[in-house]
């Protein structure tokens, strides 16, 4: 199956965004910290304009601490590019992001002339939940299903910043399926969009290959399976996904099997490395498969 999911009001989107870069100071784009190059919009940097960018590595909390340090790295070796790795749910740990932002843009956040920054990210990444916390009350709506944000908004912090928020858009295309199934894994694009038992054999299949011991671990399988099915049934049958005649209903293994793994159940996982396309499975994924302006 080919993922391909590109909502009407995400074309819109992109047209307000790159009209909105030209009157802000800095960008706040938030990725997925699990998967940080998928999660990020592709057509970001043709309308940066070369203002300063943080790139907010959130659900920090359920990434392997190893590869994020390592996506720091990559990500500050780029000019005027800054990472910080949080959870957006965590108050004391998204206080950092004004003071990154203040430092950014040392010529904006005084009386007349506030720091203006627009929030941008894929849907499903936590961005509404960064920016509730960050205005300390619910300002942005919150749900576990991506496309919740879809209109722009500003934002008063009242600490010298104002945020422009801005739906959750991804790029119009998904040339790369490897990324699509990574963010299907994740859960950033519509259930109505993906088949559960392929993106449930392709992340069965990736923690076969990187973190097979967790996996092991949490479904107390004492016989390693020799595939990505024979891992999902083994997972079907632990969690009682069984049908009558005793067999498993990969679908429901999948949606079962997907849903821990974004609850971090199995442990803190990373999905992607810097410089580096994670693997496709074959065996379980088809072949188809500038100073800001004045104003």
């Amino acid at each position: 199956m080919t993922i391909k999911w590109y909502p009407g009001h995400m074309s819109k989107a992109h047209e307000k965004m790159a009209e909105l870069v030209r009157r802000i100071d800095l960008i706040i784009e938030v990725l997925d910290a699990r998967l940080p190059l998928s999660s990020s919009n592709h057509l970001l940097a043709e309308l940066r304009r070369n203002k300063p960018w943080i790139k907010v590595m959130n659900k920090n909390d359920l990434a392997d601490p190893r590869v994020t340090k390592a996506w720091v790295r990559h990500f500050e070796q780029q000019s005027g590019i800054r990472a910080l790795p949080l959870s957006a749910k965590q108050h004391r740990e998204v206080l950092q992001l004004p003071t990154l932002c203040l430092r950014l843009a040392p010529h904006r956040g005084k009386p007349g002339r506030p720091l203006r920054a627009m929030v941008v990210g894929i849907p499903n990444v936590g961005k509404s939940t960064l920016i509730n916390t960050l205005a300390g009350k619910a300002m942005a709506r919150v749900g576990d299903k991506p496309a919740i944000t879809t209109c722009a908004q500003q934002i008063d912090l009242r600490n010298g910043i104002i945020l422009s928020d801005t739906p959750g858009v991804l790029w119009p295309t998904m040339s790369d399926q490897g990324a699509a199934y990574r963010l299907a894994t994740t859960g950033a694009i519509g259930a109505n969009a993906l088949d559960y038992t392929e993106v449930g054999l392709f992340a069965a299949e990736f923690m076969l290959l990187r973190y097979r011991e967790q996996v092991f671990t949490r479904y107390e399988i004492t016989t390693p399976p020799e595939s990505a099915i024979a891992l999902l049934e083994q997972i079907g049958r632990r969690l009682g996904c069984v049908v009558s005649g005793g067999q498993i209903d990969l679908h429901r293994a999948a949606e079962a099997f997907l849903r821990e793994l974004r609850a971090g159940k199995l442990g803190r996982v990373s999905l992607e490395e810097p410089e580096e396309t994670a693997v496709v499975p074959e065996s379980s994924v088809t072949e188809n498969v500038p100073e800001a302006e004045p104003q």
